[in-house]
């Protein structure tokens, strides 16, 4: 083995480029079987981050099943999700240029629409699709909205031939998700909230018959409430309702049975996660009742059986340890599958065997092992006797090393959310650093989901406190160990990751620099000028409005700009609608003012979160380019540079 090469860290020359990143790759979600049909979603950001239902035939043939100028995304909550559903070849699905829903079946030319133009463009918005068993009727969530007032959130049914408009079932909620028709098709179930609940703070599941014409009668509240989650409604073949609740203060597998919820499998791990977006499961249903579980410990994970009167009756462990979109065909189940050395894949586990089948990589790059860098999980210490969790990757690089006098670099993520978290997923995007010589930590700071309600509380009225205080305590924790050098030590996160890292430059002094994505700087200005979903989120995050006015003048970067001395570098969707540019632009205002070194990329047609593989391609080098000027290495390549201000001589 050749001798590697010494070099300072962040100057490290990799085969992990921003263009391998993003070639070929595919977001993959919501696999849907249909006879012996297999469909899923594929978000192609080498065609401008378009959604795209795929069908695997029988013979194992696949093709695109709807046609260029067709894209199968919704903005109901602005974050989508449950965007189509078929039944006997027939596909529905939602269009995201103007949000109707459309209807497509095998040899025809062009999708119809089934939904009439909105009053308002794009006014009138459908998500989590569930077809009838006889295949005649939709329902679906309808997001209507207005030009003067709040959007309303309803459950409708739709007539799968087009013959008529939508029809409300149910209303008068803030909020709906997870309509779910029984096999034998006279019942639904439904969860709904209302302000200023989140769906992980507390949800109410419904009931009721569903009726031959496409009402509904007899409805009643079963479950759940203010205080306790329900999420994730599935019927069994046989016409059990199950559903995902926190009751135990772990989201567990329950049944409705005999008129009372039954804990299915009274565990200590989180069988659900945040409903972000709609149709995410965690769970299938078997024809024999049973069901089958995902659990992970971060490194491995596995597919737990659940008997039909409960309890566990098996395992299937899997090279996975990030398991999502559960579904079940016969002898089989797919999912969508990664883990610390593969990308996201969509799987086939034959359940006789044991065998797991790849039926679609998200990514065609293949990485030379050598350069990957896999994660430890670390628990370490933080403020007020807590104890926050993480995962940390060392540089790694077959054809370099740091000088054993120096110490790497450390890039602290922060997740978004926060109701959300990190996996130890192989992300080519965190590889693009540790191959460079960056070492990574990759933050679960209170309030993560994975560890329970407990956890995923702590985060009640400490937002801007305790992410900041774990991601401090994570670079403290590492620099302690030998692991980085506490002196050039950068933060960076997306969304509530941006606030996250906005905060912690400004009312801390332990980063070198920063890159925040999209991310907050006046919580007052996000109050009114965000989206219905999040419009109370920060009720529960930080305190009622205005009670705790203080707490969100406190707590908001931007009324203490005097405090920022750390370069940061800055990206913004212009059409994002859930962070707006003018929270960049403030904070960019700011550091001008302040004249310290600083960079803005907005990018045109981007929303939350880049679709695009030339923006994405465009952020990571960017950014790469600004910790070279702020922690004083030379990064390798010819890197456009982005317009940086303040930069000192």
């Amino acid at each position: 083995m050749p001798e590697k090469t010494i070099a300072p860290y962040g100057s490290w020359k990799s085969p992990i480029t921003p263009d391998l990143i993003t070639a070929g790759s595919v977001r993959l979600s919501e696999p849907w079987i249909d006879g012996e049909d297999l469909y899923w979603l594929e978000g192609r950001a080498s065609e401008g981050g378009r959604y795209v239902i795929v069908r695997r035939a029988p013979d194992g043939g696949v093709s695109d099943a709807i046609p260029e100028g067709f894209n199968a995304r919704n903005a109901v909550h602005e974050y989508g999700g449950g965007s189509y559903a078929v039944h006997d070849g027939t596909i529905y699905f939602t269009n995201w240029d103007d949000q109707r829903v459309y209807r497509t079946s095998p040899g025809q030319e062009k999708p119809e629409p089934i939904t009439p133009e909105p009053a308002i463009e794009r006014g009138d918005r459908y998500a989590d699709l569930d077809i009838s068993p006889d295949g005649r009727f939709i329902v679906a969530i309808r997001e209507r909205h207005f030009e003067e007032r709040e959007a309303d959130n309803e459950l409708v049914v739709i007539p799968t031939d087009g013959s008529s408009e939508p029809q409300v079932i149910v209303s008068g909620k803030g909020f709906y998700s997870s309509p779910r028709i029984s096999p034998t098709g006279d019942a639904i179930a439904w969860t709904s909230w209302n302000h200023p609940n989140m769906p992980w703070d507390g949800t109410e599941l419904w009931s009721a018959t569903f009726k031959e014409d496409g009402s509904i009668a007899f409805e009643a509240q079963i479950a759940g409430g203010t205080d306790e989650s329900v999420i994730q409604l599935e019927w069994s073949p046989g016409g059990l309702l199950h559903f995902v609740s926190d009751r135990t203060g772990w989201w567990n597998l329950h049944s409705w049975r005999s008129g009372a919820a039954e804990n299915l499998l009274a565990e200590e791990f989180d069988a659900g996660g945040p409903s972000w977006m709609f149709r995410f499961s965690t769970y299938c249903m078997r024809e024999d009742g049973s069901a089958l579980v995902r659990r992970s410990d971060g490194a491995a994970g596995e597919l737990v059986k659940v008997g039909p009167n409960g309890g566990r009756t098996g395992e299937t462990a899997l090279p996975y340890s990030d398991i999502s979109y559960v579904t079940n065909a016969g002898d089989s189940v797919y999912f969508i599958g990664a883990s610390p050395t593969r990308q996201q894949e969509l799987v086939r586990l034959d359940l006789d065997s044991g065998a797991t089948e790849v039926i679609k990589q998200s990514s065609t790059t293949e990485v030379d092992p050598a350069y990957i860098s896999v994660p430890q999980p670390i628990s370490y210490p933080t403020t007020e006797n807590g104890t926050a969790h993480g995962f940390y990757y060392a540089p790694q690089n077959a054809d370099f090393a740091g000088d054993p006098g120096e110490l790497p670099p450390l890039m602290v993520i922060c997740h978004g959310g926060p109701t959300s978290a990190t996996s130890a997923s192989l992300s080519l995007m965190t590889q693009y650093w540790t191959s460079r010589g960056i070492a990574v930590v990759d933050v679960n700071y209170r309030g993560s989901t994975g560890y329970g309600r407990q956890y995923r509380n702590a985060l009640r009225e400490r937002w801007g406190v305790y992410d900041s205080d774990d991601c401090i305590a994570a670079a403290d924790y590492l620099a302690n160990q030998d692991l980085a050098d506490r002196n050039r030590t950068v933060i960076r996160g997306g969304s509530a990751g941006g606030y996250t890292t906005i905060n912690a430059l400004t009312f801390h002094s332990v980063f070198a620099a920063g890159a925040a994505y999209y991310g907050i700087a006046d919580l007052t200005v996000f109050l009114g000028d965000t989206h219905k979903y999040e419009s109370r989120y920060l009720d529960s995050l930080i305190g009622p409005y205005p009670e705790q006015k203080q707490r969100y003048h406190d707590r908001s970067a931007i009324n203490f700009t005097e405090r920022l001395s750390a370069p940061m570098i800055i990206f913004q969707g212009l059409e994002d609608k859930i962070v707006p540019p003018s929270q960049a632009e403030i904070m960019v205002e700011a550091l001008e003012r302040n004249g310290i070194m600083h960079a803005y990329v907005p990018f045109e047609g981007e929303q939350h979160g880049f679709r695009k593989s030339e923006n994405i391609e465009r952020s990571l080098e960017a950014e790469l380019y600004f910790y070279g000027k702020a922690l004083g290495f030379e990064p390798h390549g010819d890197i456009e540079p982005p317009d940086i201000k303040n930069l000192p001589a």
